[in-house]
């Protein structure tokens, strides 16, 4: 039958599908048996492809679509004992106990003498049993526990044990279950009543427990508490109790948002009220969240939680998702909302509580919304609404539209373009800047600042903000003013980037701006903000090679705002992301084209010019005293920090710096022992393209360097598995090709759980893809890290499959001259035919020149190729007798002979000769 006629004939596609069953493709049988299923139209024929269907996925671990597949069967023959056989397992390994044990008493009626169902029904026996006694022994955990949290007379110390107690065993799959059951939630209810922080902070952690993956429990325990008063909770003013509170919310709603993307099955449908769905319930959190926006009873961290909860959940995930529905009606609903804190001056007495780090996080929060703007029509809505809050009289309403404009500055830059240059807001900004009051001064210079540079048709701040920032800075007595009207001139004196050549300010001003940065930097006595503004004003000046030289020296500034990336203030991230960038020369430069260069110089245009302290040696010195200063233990801080602050282009600021504090083989060991290979997993997957680019190249210079299993221990050493292969693409260079595979190669070589996991990230067909690779270095890692992987049994199945040249390549290259790719083909050939015999016989069948290529191996001048050569012998002589006579007739018996009478390998090079001489008297 032919292969055409063989896709339209469910029988046939049934036969192939347990062919290939029997044979351990699981998805090749179950593509089989899909295709068939769609094709049969006999109810009975279609019974047993269901039934052939559910083992595929029991194999593929696939529990859930394997009882669907399997009950299907059964509606059509309700005798079919192996329907139910694999239902009952199905059941039992989705913990569905006593389902499964009606299945497997079924299938015990049905054959009595059957071992395998007379062993299942057993195992699910004492499960359930065991089970049983756990549930007995968590009820009365539970119970007293709720007793003593009740009784108003108990110690403080004892109730607050009991609460403890609580939260480890709302962890437990039964402890949740029995909190819930026995009325929990109103109990804890009453907890979060409490005046004890503690109490409270169990109460929290407890609900998170009972809502960790369990979307119908989240839902009834939302519908029960109230979105008022969790939001009451994390709107109070202890900053534990809101992160906590904040950190349950964010667990409700990836239960939920989860619980949406899968059919809700067995016992959640008990629990869920029918009149309750997931997406209602998300938009009514989302509308309660948008409500604490304005609210002036809500704390300033609690409005944090609140912001930091709208930027994780409104936006798409990916652009790729066509429905931005969730983010439209965020502003149709809140933007007014947000605009309101943005435009709140915290000095002041009106308007909400808000942070160090509202205002950054507002800024997040605005440019998400408008990034997941699909037209231009979604965007002039976005526009008319901000303008509409911004148009307003009076002097504290132009204070907060100015206020409100240095926040869309800093996040979507067009709208704050845009309100900048309404009617009158200019002029606002230059007036305030003169004002006598402190507060207005220091809101329209930070305007100024955010809007130099941003405002494209601002002409009047790019053209004048020099003298006006210079007055500023001179004449202002109060250091707050100063030290922001320095940041808009050190970010005014950058403009020419790290171009040598295009100096914005005379000789030695930018070194002077610098230094006082620094000076401002250490000066422990200012608020913690106009620190940071320092940092800022040194992001720009670092362009200045002379300026990083300068900051590198003096330790006390490099101390200095290692701790203040450690602090509390969110918002100097990007700074001190952005100044080690620069310090570390991590950021991409172009390289012209020398003839591109020559004819810019001829026709008088500019050319950029590199300072000479920007040169490798001098770049190597900044990263020694970086190390020195301790910047690996801030950049770990800086990850670990759960902010919105945290933007993507800060991860990839410190993705960068990673990479560059691990050029240098020496300094790997420095970086990981910090925590440095740590930081870098999130850094690889939770990053722009770039940065996640970045990362994985750090994690590969450290794993190449370092032992994997002490630089990444435990689990971690699997997390670097996909960014390591995410480097085998098209779109990286081939120095990171390069590296991951010689990274990969490592990890391949360490155990079959980590080959496992490189042939679950499909790793494989790109490795072999890189043997291919006309760079000499590329592909002889690539050909390395296949010889780590046949280690593997499933690899070894791809060289055995027929109808691909797998094994003519490595024969080939055991040739070559290239000496790192014949050790690697060759050390592969000689494990693969240790452990397939099988394809001992297929090596003459490859090429002609087979054994030319064996005998080359045998007479190098290398000792490894030497050795590697008489394993492949070895294993061929052991194989096949026709081999064993062919190598007898060859150059080869007398090449082994010799070198067993020099002595070297000779233990196996005797066994050769032994199998040989065998095979000889056999005939």
């Amino acid at each position: 039958m032919s292969g055409n006629e063989k896709d339209k004939d469910p029988a046939a596609l049934k036969e192939e599908g347990n062919t290939l069953f029997k044979a351990g493709d699981m998805q090749g049988a179950l593509c089989c048996y899909t295709k068939a299923l769609k094709l049969s139209d006999r109810q009975a024929e279609s019974a047993v492809l269901y039934r052939n269907r559910s083992a595929c996925y029991l194999k593929l671990e696939e529990y859930s679509k394997a009882e669907a597949d399997a009950s299907k069967a059964l509606d059509t023959d309700p005798g079919d004992v192996k329907a139910r056989f694999r239902r009952a397992q199905a059941f039992q390994k989705l913990g569905r106990l006593d389902q499964a044990f009606l299945d497997a008493q079924r299938c015990a009626q049905l054959e009595p003498k059957n071992k395998a169902f007379q062993d299942l029904l057993r195992q699910l026996g004492a499960h359930i049993q065991q089970k049983s006694l756990q549930q007995n022994s968590t009820d009365a955990r539970v119970q007293q526990m709720f007793s003593l949290l009740l009784d108003g007379s108990a110690n403080d110390s004892d109730r607050q044990k009991a609460a403890q107690n609580l939260v480890v065993l709302s962890r437990e799959d039964a402890g949740a279950e029995q909190i819930f059951r026995n009325d929990g939630v109103k109990l804890i209810q009453r907890l979060l009543q409490s005046k004890q922080e503690d109490v409270v902070l169990s109460a929290l952690r407890t609900l998170v427990g009972l809502c960790t993956g369990h979307q119908s429990r989240t839902m009834a325990i939302v519908n029960e508490l109230g979105m008022e008063q969790l939001c009451a909770v994390m709107g109070a003013g202890a900053s534990t109790v809101s992160l906590a509170a904040c950190h349950l919310l964010q667990v409700m709603f990836e239960a939920l948002t989860e619980g949406m993307k899968r059919e809700i099955r067995g016992k959640d449908e008990a629990i869920l009220p029918g009149e309750l769905e997931p997406s209602k319930e998300l938009r009514s959190m989302l509308r309660h969240l948008l409500e604490m926006m304005p609210a002036s009873n809500v704390s300033g961290v609690g409005r944090d939680g609140a912001i930091n909860l709208l930027v994780k959940q409104v936006p798409r995930k990916s652009l790729k998702n066509p429905d931005n529905s969730l983010t439209l009606w965020v502003i149709d609903q809140g933007l007014k909302k947000i605009l309101e804190v943005a435009g709140t001056v915290a000095e002041l007495s009106e308007g909400p509580p808000l942070t160090d780090n509202s205002h950054m996080s507002c800024s997040v929060l605005l440019s998400k919304l408008y990034d997941d703007l699909k037209s231009d029509k979604e965007r002039e809505n976005f526009n008319k609404l901000c303008e509409e809050y911004v148009h307003r009289s009076g002097l504290d309403a132009k204070l907060r539209a100015i206020q409100t404009v240095s926040v869309l500055l800093q996040g979507p830059s067009d709208v704050g373009n845009r309100t900048l240059e309404m009617s009158g807001m200019i002029d606002a900004v230059i007036s305030l800047c003169a004002s006598e009051d402190v507060i207005h001064q220091q809101v329209a210079v930070e305007a100024l600042i955010h809007a130099a540079g941003k405002a494209k048709r601002a002409s009047f701040i790019t053209a004048n903000g020099v003298a006006l920032l210079k007055d500023l800075y001179k004449k202002s007595e109060n250091d707050r003013i100063r030290v922001r009207a320095l940041v808009g001139l050190c970010k005014l004196g950058s403009a020419g980037g790290t171009d040598f050549s295009m100096k914005q300010f005379a000789e030695g001003s930018t070194l002077k701006l610098a230094k006082q940065c620094r000076k401002w930097l250490c000066n422990e006595s200012l608020p913690p903000t106009s620190r940071r503004w320092s940092v800022e004003g040194l992001a720009y000046l670092t362009f200045d090679a002379d300026v990083k030289e300068d900051l590198v020296q003096d330790k006390n500034a490099l101390l200095a705002m290692c701790e203040l990336a450690k602090s509390e203030d969110k918002t100097v991230l990007f700074a001190v992301g952005s100044t080690l960038v620069n310090c570390t020369n991590s950021y991409d430069v172009e390289k012209p084209d020398p003839q591109m260069v020559e004819l810019a110089k001829y026709a008088k245009q500019h050319v950029p010019e590199e300072h000479p302290k920007d040169a490798p040696s001098y770049v190597e010195k900044r990263l020694v005293k970086l190390l020195e200063a301790g910047v690996v233990s801030a950049l770990v801080c800086m990850v670990k920090q759960e902010s919105p602050a945290l933007t993507e282009a800060c991860r990839e600021c410190i993705a960068r710096v990673f990479l560059a504090l691990v050029e240098r083989q020496e300094d790997r060991g420095t970086v990981v022992a910090q925590g440095g290979g740590k930081a870098l997993i999130p850094l690889a997957s939770d990053n722009t393209d770039n940065g996640k680019i970045k990362a994985a190249q750090a994690l590969a210079k450290i794993t190449i360097t370092s032992n994997p299993e002490i630089a990444f221990p435990g689990e971690r050493i699997y997390e670097t598995v996909r960014p390591l292969v995410s480097l085998l693409s098209l779109e990286c260079t081939l120095l990171q090709n390069f590296e991951a595979l010689m990274a990969l190669t490592n990890l391949a070589g360490i155990s079959e759980r980590l080959r496992q996991k490189l042939i679950k990230e499909k790793a494989v067909p790109k490795i072999e893809g890189y043997m291919f690779e006309e760079h000499d270095l590329v592909r002889a890692s690539a050909t390395e890290c296949m010889c780590n992987m046949v280690l593997s049994t499933e690899v070894q199945k791809q060289y055995l499959a027929t109808g691909n040249d797998r094994l003519k390549l490595l024969v080939l290259y055991s040739g070559e001259e290239d000496e790192r790719l014949r050790k690697a083909a060759a050390g592969t050939l000689a494990m693969l035919t240790a452990e397939q015999p099988e394809l001992c016989a297929r090596i003459p069948g490859t090429t002609t020149h087979w054994l030319e290529i064996v005998q080359a191996l045998l007479l190098s001048e290398i000792t490894d190729l030497r050795h590697r050569g008489v394993v492949i012998v070895h294993n061929m002589m052991q194989a096949e007798k026709s081999l064993a006579e062919t190598l007898m007739e060859s150059e080869a018996l007398e090449i082994l002979s010799v070198l067993a009478k020099g002595g070297e390998g000779i233990k196996q090079i005797l066994k050769c000769l032994c199998v040989s001489y065998k095979n000889c008297d056999e005939q």
